[in-house]
């Protein structure tokens, strides 16, 4: 019995072997580039697949004191429509990506934290809101809503572009 099981195994682990990845052919005779990719990261819940993100409050706090770098906190509903376009707006705005990816800590949520600080008007969706490296959040940029006053639409991507260059800059002359 067990000379039975020990043979499939053989048998088993010999085609796996034979049957892994194929040799790459080129066709062209132009030197292959290769270009460094990050994996793709399932924390970005499709507002930047290559951006790093940040799986909690806590942890995302921690980056931005030892990184001594803005948070930006999104807050969203998957199944909510002006989230989803405000995703879709953000996810193509490759300045937007790019001042992300260099100066930012990201955090998106689909949930309410305990911190009252991250809701000073309500808890809505989507509403963006920054936080600044000494944990102080940055009551003082705003959306152009004052009922909802972190609160961002695809049509406010160049604000958002905008505010988040005023975060950064802060950083510098109040730290």
């Amino acid at each position: 019995m067990i000379k039975g099981l020990l043979s499939v195994l053989v048998v088993l682990v010999a085609v796996t072997s034979v049957l892994g990845k194929p040799e790459k052919t080129t066709t062209s005779n132009k030197p292959e580039q290769k270009k460094e990719k990050r994996v793709p990261q399932t924390l970005s819940r499709g507002w930047g697949d290559q951006l790093i993100w940040a799986q909690t409050y806590e942890e995302a706090l921690f980056w931005s004191r030892s990184k001594n770098k803005p948070l930006m906190v999104i807050f969203h509903l998957e199944d909510c429509p002006h989230s989803q376009a405000l995703k879709k707006a953000f996810a193509e705005d490759k300045e937007i990506q790019q001042l992300a990816d260099e100066d930012f800590i990201l955090l998106n949520l689909v949930y309410e934290t305990t911190d009252k600080h991250l809701s000073p008007d309500g808890q809505y969706v989507p509403r963006i809101i920054f936080v600044d490296p000494s944990m102080t959040v940055r009551a003082d940029i705003t959306g152009r809503y004052a009922n909802r006053m972190y609160a961002y639409e695809p049509s406010d991507i160049k604000l958002l572009l905008s505010n988040m260059q005023r975060a950064k800059k802060f950083l510098k002359t109040e730290l």
